[in-house]
């Protein structure tokens, strides 16, 4: 059991494959399970990918059904317990979709995220003027826009504090588009060389000569916990899709290894950096 270094969206998850595995064990159909807590069947799937957060008295019903003895349920409802507590996120909950929360809440938890980015500099590596001119892009109200930018910020303070490791592969076109005016975007692409050999960052660079067939954006997630598959994220305008079934995962993994392969080797990386500032400079 975790002793709660651990985001409540991690707890939710590693709740949600216990209670799978105790329904499994037992032979339990999904459909059984939901008429113990008076629920669907998708709840009970929405709960053992750790989507939802759970109440503790469908805890205890789920326990009693599965038959669970008073140590290994005591140790349940604890994490359902801990797993129930708002991230720091939720303060932010009338400007941030549900779909983008759960999102937060799995970066946060993350050891490792690998990110392909066609079209901008990602969010994490992002100054405050370049996200800002983003936003700006997107029609948020400005006082709205303002908080999207504190957001961005504390998700980069936690990652640069915490124990997240970044690989980020760019397309070239993406650091040459000037969001937010060419002043700007040097100052941008000037904080990713800064960022070039710290233990935080990996970045590699798709030039624009170089073929390759990826269609958009999408980032995987890995986590600490053995029992936690790596997660999928590709984001869209009406939302996002969470993509946990291994054989999915594992395509998004070869399309990942395969942009590594096309791009610029990572020591490669500063010089790309300083050719592509030298010509925009000029």
């Amino acid at each position: 059991m975790p002793e709660v270094p651990e985001g409540p969206t991690v707890l939710r998850r590693m709740l949600g494959t216990q209670l799978r595995k105790l329904r499994e064990e037992r032979g339990i159909s999904a459909k059984d399970a939901a008429k113990a807590i008076r629920a669907s069947e998708s709840k009970i799937s929405r709960i053992e990918l750790g989507r939802n957060a759970i109440r503790e008295i469908d805890v205890l019903d789920l326990l009693t059904l599965y038959g669970v003895g008073p140590a290994e349920r005591e140790q349940l409802l604890t994490l359902a317990e801990q797993s129930s507590h708002p991230g720091w996120w939720h303060r932010y909950s009338d400007i941030l979709p549900d779909w983008f929360q759960a999102y937060i809440g799995m970066e946060e938890d993350a050891r490792q995220l690998r990110v392909y980015e066609p079209q901008l500099v990602p969010g994490l590596l992002q100054t405050e003027q370049y996200a800002s001119a983003v936003l700006a892009l997107c029609d948020y109200p400005i006082g709205e826009a303002e908080r999207h930018v504190l957001v961005r910020k504390e998700r980069q303070r936690r990652f640069l504090d915490g124990g997240l490791r970044l690989w980020a592969i760019v397309d070239e076109a993406a650091l040459r588009r000037p969001v937010p005016g060419y002043q700007e975007q040097i100052k941008q692409l000037k904080y990713l060389h800064s960022m070039i050999g710290t233990t935080k960052v990996t970045l590699q660079i798709i030039s624009e000569n170089t073929p390759h067939a990826t269609p958009g954006a999408f980032s995987i997630l890995r986590f600490g916990q053995r029992d936690l598959p790596d997660i999928a994220y590709v984001e869209n305008l009406a939302g996002a899709i969470y993509i946990d079934k291994q054989a999915d995962v594992d395509r998004y993994q070869l399309a990942m290894e395969r942009l590594c392969v096309v791009a610029c080797q990572p020591r490669e990386t500063k010089s790309r950096l300083e050719d592509i500032i030298a010509s925009l400079s000029r």
